[in-house]
Parts: C-alpha cells; structure tokens; sequence
C-alpha cells in the first residue's frame, strides 16, 4: 500500500537550471492521484526560499511547507539544544540562520561549502570541535552532479575530514537521517511503511529511506547516478527506473495493484 510520496529534487526533479524531462507533468500526475508529496533535498546551497522560487520557475509550484531542507532542520535542531551556530557553509545559505537565537555553547555546522571549503575555514571549524563545541553536518554525500555534469565532492568528505581530526562523530541532519525522513512523513501523517521515496542517490536516498522503514524506494537513472549504483549500497532499491515519469507510473500501478 502507498499513502505517500517523498520526492527527491536535484537530479530527479531538475537538473541544474532546467526541469527533467516530463517532471512537472509527473508531479501533477501524483498530485491528481490524491497522493500527498512531500520534498525531500540535501540541497546546501540555496536557502529554502530560492529552491521554492527555482521550482516554482520551472511550472514546478510547491509549498513551504511540502519542502523539507537540512538547514530547516539544523535551526530547529540548533533551537531546541540552545546553541549558536559556527557556520561552514555556502555564502548562499547563512541567510536561512539569521533568525536562531545566539547561546553560550556552539555547534558547527557544515554544508557544500564550495569554494569557501579553505584551510583557514576548515581549521577554524576544527579547532571549534575540539573546544567542545558539537558537530552538525547538513549532508553527508559524498558528491553532486555538478553544472559541467560531472560529479564533483560534496559535503560528505569534508564532514569525515573534521571527524577524523576533531575525534567527533557528527550528527547528520538531511538524509539518510532516519529523523529526516520521519518529520516529513509525520506533517502529512504516514507510517514509514505505506510511503515511497524516489532518488537519484542509491545511498542517501534509496538506502536511506529503506533504512529509516519507508515500504519501498525506488531510485531513478538521472542525476548523479552512474551505472551499477543499485548494487553498491544495502538495502538496496526496491525498483531502478528510467526517470521520475517512469518512476510515477510504477507508483501509481503499485496502487492500483
């Protein structure tokens, strides 16, 4: 049985500045279905605003409150553990932290930096971590397609890097955090088990979802996934699928099953 949907965006709703093909008529299919979406991005680099904007360009249109980001989460998980964040993160993205209230005690938290990912950075963030402050990482991937359409390194080695050094065991906020998966389930609400999560990542997507008890997943052959990708990771894919317009007939036919 599937009540609900979790949508993966880069690499399964847009690639880059453009739509996948046939995306927008994808998700108008689910949404004429009566089943409830919900968005699910590792994005780091663009603020919860701006994907919205992007998505809403693309004839995309999506709610505030169907969109589920890493940084949302941080600033709740920063809140309600009373810390101020030390940010190692996209220019881009410091703005979605401006409204969390400052605290005595820190957390570093790290996203796709990009180019901001220096040694004066990087060590700042380490010698905040053995200082006692806590270690939030956004993502852990390990890449994203980038726009020349190779993969380039995500958050995920940088993350492992202040690990190593700091002798810290980070808390991952966005997926395959179980937690992530479960707070954007309970808004609609759906037991894990009668949902399913479409992805490009056969480990934070797929595997992840699996794991935090979602009934099935189902990973998609754009984006950042290479060949063989379905037998690198466990639990491995309920289903490969040429793309989400693909990947929204199999759902819709599971239904109707």
């Amino acid at each position: 049985m599937i009540n609900a949907v979790l949508l993966d965006l880069a690499g399964v709703v847009y690639d880059g500045n453009r739509a996948v093909s046939g995306a927008a008529a994808a998700v108008s299919r689910l949404r004429a279905s009566g089943l409830p979406l919900r968005f699910v991005s590792n994005t780091t680099r663009s603020t919860k605003h701006a994907v919205l904007e992007r998505l809403a360009s693309l004839g995309l249109p999506v709610s505030s409150d169907e969109l589920f980001t890493p940084a949302e989460a941080a600033c709740n998980w920063l809140r309600d553990h009373r810390r101020s964040p030390h940010l190692l993160v996209h220019p881009d993205l410091k703005s979605d932290f401006r409204d969390v209230p400052a605290a005595d005690r820190k957390a570093v938290v790290v996203g796709d930096a990009g180019d901001a990912f220096d040694y004066r950075l990087l060590n700042e963030a380490f010698r905040q971590l053995i200082g006692g402050a806590e270690l939030l990482a956004l993502a852990p991937n390990r890449a994203f397609k980038d726009r020349d359409g190779e993969l380039s390194l995500d958050a995920g080695p940088f993350v492992a890097a202040l690990e190593y050094a700091s002798q810290t065991t980070a808390f991952v906020l966005g997926k395959p955090a179980p937690e992530f998966f479960r707070s954007a389930l309970a808004t609609i609400p759906c037991p894990a088990e009668h949902a399913v999560m479409v992805g490009d990542d056969a480990e934070t997507d797929v595997a992840g979802a699996l794991g935090a008890g979602l009934g099935q997943a189902l990973l998609v052959r754009t984006g950042k996934y290479r060949v063989g990708d379905e037998t690198r990771f466990e639990p491995s894919p309920t289903a490969v699928v040429r793309d989400i317009s693909v990947a929204v007939d199999w759902i819709l036919a599971q239904r109707c099953a």
